[in-house]
């Protein structure tokens, strides 16, 4: 087997050898790249004997200090760790104490590093290959299931498990609550006596309601909610719903049957929210759900300080429709959001219904249009407004999104 190994690669392997006494599984590794199917320890115990020199032990290594030695070990660890999660692939990654590394880094410089493989490599393979056999699960490197960390400086495993994202449409039925969680603006989430301890500016949100039944079902300890922008606190989602994909992070159980959470959701939330046609993606829907630019359907009922005169709203709404409008971050949301000004098309505007100084408008536009202030004009921040068009004040009584198309 040593034959590929000239003799003067021998005699200096074997002066370092003499000054540095390795385990037979650190003088395999020095070689390991001439001998890439071959076990590190065969290819040492080859080397050493070649070269006429005694055995060490593991514990005696200069090197990896009894490391090698104890694989199976840190492969039991983790298996103990990681029993109850549900997965089908994994991958292992190791952390070494430096002073280790170190001392390989020496010895690679003395050999010219030409063949050797590095200690966190070979436990990495050891470790996985007896998690895979003993454990029956896949190794992989892309986007495994689990990532477990071995640390051999203190002999403790630790993991990642990837999270489950869940696409679907919701519908909101109720007004009053936001999309996602709000943490209390005086405490940030501490809790309170403002938000009674809470530690939440809103009693429950959309995203609560959805993601309860999912944790318990998923065994998880939290998520994140990811939608394709949102209505206000006050507006209805209506219609086919709006896309969102639901993370689930750390969870205990991957092979979840959706339909039935699907169920378990409708039920808990029942005539608050509803989800609709839940499907497992990956990662990258979160990406192409935020790039989205739905057009927005709107049923806006409206308010006019005087009399509405059917015709001149006729006409207000017709000279609206198609137009691009500039609007600036809205007063309402200055707040907490950067004074901008966007440009927006107005696709569709019609009236519905009317009387005296209420009307009934549905509206289609550009993701990102803000309804409210394109009745009102928020004090001149958008151009042109219904309110503008009509020289009288108008302002958004109740408003339902009631279809989000284009997906």
């Amino acid at each position: 087997m040593v034959a590929m190994v000239d003799e003067n690669l021998l005699a200096l392997t074997k002066k370092i050898l003499e000054k540095y006494r390795l385990c037979d599984c650190c003088i395999g590794r020095l070689f390991a790249r001439l001998y890439p199917k071959k076990d590190r320890k065969q290819i040492g115990k080859e080397i050493r004997e070649k070269i006429s020199l005694k055995k060490t032990s593991e514990e005696k290594c200069w090197l990896c200090e009894g490391i090698c030695k104890d694989f199976d070990y840190l492969a039991d660890l983790a298996i103990e760790k990681i029993r109850e999660y549900e997965f089908e692939t994994f991958l292992v990654g190791s952390i070494v104490d430096d002073e280790i590394l170190e001392k390989e880094k020496l010895l690679q410089d003395l050999m010219e590093a030409k063949f050797s493989e590095s200690i966190k490599l070979e436990i990495n393979r050891e470790v996985a290959e007896r998690i895979g056999k003993r454990f029956g699960r896949k190794i992989s490197i892309k986007n495994p299931d689990v990532t477990i960390v071995v640390d051999t400086r203190f002999y403790h495993v630790s993991f990642q498990v990837r999270s489950v994202y869940i696409y679907g449409r919701y519908l909101k039925f109720v007004r009053g609550i936001p999309q996602t969680k709000w943490p209390c603006r005086v405490c940030r989430g501490r809790g309170c006596r403002r938000c009674g301890y809470t530690g939440k500016m809103y009693e429950t949100s959309v995203e609560e309601l959805i993601a309860k039944k999912a944790l318990e079902i998923f065994d998880a300890t939290d998520e994140a909610f990811h939608g394709s922008g949102r209505e206000d606190i006050d507006a209805l989602m209506l219609g086919d719903g709006r896309p969102f994909v639901l993370e689930i992070k750390n969870p205990k159980k991957r092979n979840v049957d959706l339909k039935m959470l699907e169920k378990r959701i409708n039920n808990f939330a029942k005539g608050k929210v509803e989800v609709r046609g839940l499907a497992y993606v990956d990662k990258n829907k979160i990406v192409e759900l935020k790039k989205a630019k739905h057009l927005k359907t709107y049923k806006v009922s409206i308010i006019a300080d005087e009399p509405l005169d059917e015709e001149k709203l006729k006409e207000a709404t017709q000279l609206l429709q198609g137009k691009i409008i500039k609007q600036a971050t809205p007063l309402r949301v200055l707040h907490r959001r950067a004074d901008l000004e966007r440009e927006r098309k107005i696709i569709e505007c019609k009236v519905e219904e009317i009387e005296d100084n209420k009307a009934t408008l549905i509206i289609t536009a550009e993701a990102g249009t803000y309804i409210k202030e394109l009745i009102s004009g928020d004090q001149g921040r958008t151009k042109p407004s219904l309110s503008e068009i009509l020289n009288t004040n108008c302002r958004v009584e109740q408003l339902d999104v009631i279809e989000i198309k284009g997906e």
